[in-house]
């Protein structure tokens, strides 16, 4: 049953959305007597965070009226928008809704991946009054979440915590975000499959993989393209091996993932297992990324040109956000000198431009944990290609937002291509003290003042024994008690 507006609190009637916005075949109800001042809807994935996303979902339907929270697990989000914002239209000329209209923002509660197809979808309806979006992070990453201010740890699920979070919402601010958009482009083979595997968490996300139809203007014929597009980072290699192997330990056995410590427990103990922290030892030369891929960068004048990979590198994150692998920030701030020397830049959310980053193994990885830490940035650009052929490997891996998948790669002398662009942007809420930054912000410098906010390691590529005489025993890094440290020799 909806919660009458005369039952609620003076808080909550700011939040409050009635039933005929909503949907036409409402009942007549008692209407505000003030317009709310933050109109929301709520979009819950019930299955995020073991029972966590169940009882968000209960907590939000007990304060606010009902119509207004989504089960991500009944009704898929372009649906819900669609219906609302038809009934919208044909409201155009009701103050009360054109209001809420104008104000209306958007919270999901979930992984990465929910976060980011609740934003693929606001992009791809092109709606013309896009609501913001805040993010409840209720993953194990929680890297959305946490690079605008609303934590990485996931939250409490009672009246209060549920509360907290409406007042933070209500006092944010808005920033706009660049969405990247990505082709896989492969020649039909002659034999034998050449596809990549479905994302194994999101079948749903118009932001996941598919395979475009045979009249989008993509379409190639003699060949498959896959599109999609991403919000945090895409990366391929080691990591996304990593992952890779994490998602399908879940999927075979869920019961064991309710917890957000287990789960960040077991990905450190898959790594040692893939031997991401010895890789050197091994994870075999040919998939090195040199080795598995020509990688070409647009340059800030669109022209194409090779990008060097070192041979060493094992992983190669495109990163859009200061938030990676839950809360680290691969590319830092770099000092005065190598932003005029490399033309290079601190990463803004919504330059246009995404960050390139490389990592040896998860030792190399460790360094993001020292102070001003960052790995081997390779570059910044709006496109970037990477071009797989024939011989080094019959697999990789790729990650994007979270969700990991095993790239078949080419039997034959074809190419395998994969393109990154920028594509648009989408309005996003962020906390007042969160740690993207804007290029417009006048608040935030685009050469910060303080030498402290810099990163003072003048190499950007340090060799792999001094990460382990540096890193190998941070204090800041721990490896669960549980973890047999066998496989880490």
């Amino acid at each position: 049953m909806d919660n009458s507006y005369e039952s609620l609190s003076d808080f909550v009637k700011h939040f409050y959305i009635p039933s005929y916005v909503l949907s036409p075949e409402s009942e007549a109800q008692a209407l505000p007597i003030a317009p709310p001042e933050s109109p929301v809807l709520v979009f819950i994935n019930s299955k995020s965070g073991g029972q966590l996303g169940g009882e968000l979902l209960l907590t939000y339907r007990s304060l606010l009226n009902e119509k207004q929270v989504f089960d991500l697990g009944v009704e898929t989000p372009d649906k819900v928008l669609r219906r609302i914002y038809l009934n919208l239209e044909k409201l155009k000329e009701d103050d009360l809704a054109r209001h809420i209209r104008d104000k209306l923002k958007i919270i999901v509660a979930g992984g990465d991946g929910t976060a980011g197809w609740l934003l693929g979808v606001v992009c791809d309806l092109k709606l013309s009054h896009p609501p913001p979006v805040a993010t409840v992070p209720l993953g194990t990453g929680n890297n959305l979440p946490f690079a605008f201010g609303w934590g990485k740890k996931n939250p409490g699920t009672d009246t209060a915590s549920v509360e907290l979070f409406l007042d933070q919402v209500l006092k944010a601010k808005e920033m706009k975000i660049d969405n990247w958009h990505i082709v896989m482009r492969m020649k039909t083979p002659k034999e034998g499959p050449c596809d990549p595997l479905a994302p194994l968490e999101l079948p749903h996300s118009l932001h996941a993989f598919h395979r475009v139809s045979s009249t989008d203007e993509l379409n190639m014929e003699g060949y498959h393209t896959f599109r999609g597009g991403f919000w945090n980072y895409f990366s391929l290699g080691m990591d996304a091996q990593v992952s890779y192997a994490f998602h399908s330990e879940r999927k075979l056995h869920p019961e064991k993932f309710k917890n957000q410590l287990v789960n960040q427990s077991t990905y450190v103990k898959l790594g040692c297992t893939q031997g991401w922290f010895c890789a050197s030892l091994f994870h075999p030369a040919s998939r090195n990324i040199a080795q598995l891929a020509k990688v070409k960068i647009a340059n800030k004048n669109g022209q194409w040109q090779d990008l060097d990979i070192p041979h060493s590198i094992r992983s190669i994150v495109c990163l859009n956000l200061p938030s990676f692998s839950g809360g680290l920030n691969p590319w830092g701030t770099p000092n005065p000198r190598k932003q005029r020397d490399r033309d290079l830049t601190p990463p803004f959310v919504d330059d246009g431009y995404i960050e390139v980053v490389g990592f040896r193994n998860a030792w190399h990885g460790l360094v993001l944990l020292a102070p001003n830490g960052h790995g081997t940035r390779l570059a910044q650009a709006n496109r970037i290609r990477f071009e797989f052929r024939k011989g080094a490997a019959d697999h990789t891996f790729m990650r994007m937002d979270g969700e990991p998948w095993k790239q078949p790669l080419p039997m034959d002398d074809e190419t395998v291509m994969v393109e990154l662009s920028h594509l648009g942007q989408v309005n996003m809420l962020a906390t007042h003290d969160c740690r993207s930054r804007s290029m417009y912000d006048p608040s935030t410098p685009r050469h910060q003042d303080s030498a402290e906010e810099y990163d003072d390691n003048e190499d950007d590529s340090v060799t792999e024994g001094e990460e382990f005489r540096k890193f190998g025993a941070a204090d800041t890094f721990k490896i669960p008690d549980e973890v047999d440290i066998s496989h880490l020799s």
